[in-house]
């Protein structure tokens, strides 16, 4: 009996050697680090632009594509992108057969109207700077190695260069200029995408250029209606009032994204001896970005 409970406590003890060798006594290493937010700007350079222009997006966030002269590998890198960048974001692409907003291609030199050659990677072709906006309205990849990594980064870089996006000076990043497999995806880029195509789709019609002459009873104005919104506008109408009293009404064409429309009218009658004010109203049925900027009033200067 004596022996069992010798050799009990012998075990007993033996347990609390080993669980005590167990959680103090150091044994083999794991490192623990910081991981920084992967950003699109390096340490040095954070006050330089993501993208060649400010504010470059299209004028949706569904955005049409097309590949052509692709072999079935890149065409599948290119596919994958696209269903990358709208996992991480607010984007959509689309296919279509004509009339893309992005243009992928893998030849060399991708023939384009008028006989021009254009050799390149990737970025935007037709831009329209448009109020706080830099529209892009054609972009184009092109396609020129296959990627090795298990993500198509090579599709995803110039995909992102057409989206407005320029190179980085981060290494980790998927914009720097040499391709690495692991790679990725700034959380700057997508934050930022988001932010832009957060902003609906509609045009924004707005005054510019405005300046008015009386000449006794006769009114000399001229004035331009601008649309620095994204998408096209309507027809509509501008309303002239004089002391709140409508004397003009003027048809507006549909505007284009960043067109606008001169407006010069003379000698126009004003059945008032005296007037102190004009008031300019743009009368839009059609959804804006802002219908704030819709009016203006004019006072006699002073």
């Amino acid at each position: 009996m004596k022996w069992g409970v010798f050799f009990g406590f012998l075990f007993f003890l033996l347990v609390v050697i080993l669980l005590s060798f167990y959680w103090f006594v150091p044994y083999g290493k794991i490192e623990f680090t910081f991981q920084p937010k992967n950003s699109n700007f390096s340490i040095l350079e954070t006050s330089k632009n993501m993208q060649f222009y400010p504010n470059m997006r299209y004028p949706d966030s569904s955005i049409s594509y097309k590949i052509t002269n692709c072999p079935l590998q890149k065409k599948n890198d290119m596919e994958y992108a696209f269903e990358i960048l709208e996992s991480k974001t607010i984007l959509k692409f689309y296919p279509v057969d004509s009339n893309e907003e992005i243009s992928v291609a893998c030849d060399y030199k991708q023939e384009y109207e008028g006989g021009l050659f254009i050799a390149g990677e990737g970025g935007p072709t037709n831009i329209t700077g448009s109020g706080d906006f830099n529209i892009i309205l054609n972009g184009e990849v092109l396609l020129l190695k296959e990627s090795d990594c298990p993500q198509p980064n090579i599709a995803i870089h110039e995909l992102l260069h057409a989206l407005g996006f320029d190179h980085s000076t981060n290494k980790n990043n998927i914009m720097y200029n040499i391709s690495i497999c692991d790679q990725t995806i700034g959380e700057d880029t997508i934050d930022y995408i988001n932010k832009l195509y957060y902003y609906p789709s509609y045009p924004d019609l707005t005054f510019e250029n405005v300046s008015a002459i009386m000449h006794g009873k006769y009114l000399d104005l001229n004035l331009t209606v601008k649309n620095n919104g994204l998408l096209k506008s309507g027809k509509t109408t501008v309303s002239v009032l004089a002391d709140n009293k409508e004397i003009k009404t003027i048809d507006i064409d549909e505007l284009n994204p960043g067109y606008g429309m001169i407006i010069t009218i003379t000698t126009l009658w004003v059945p008032k001896l005296e007037i102190s004010e004009l008031n300019l109203t743009i009368n839009s049925e059609f959804q804006e970005l802002d219908k704030e900027n819709n009016k203006i009033s004019l006072k006699i200067k002073s």
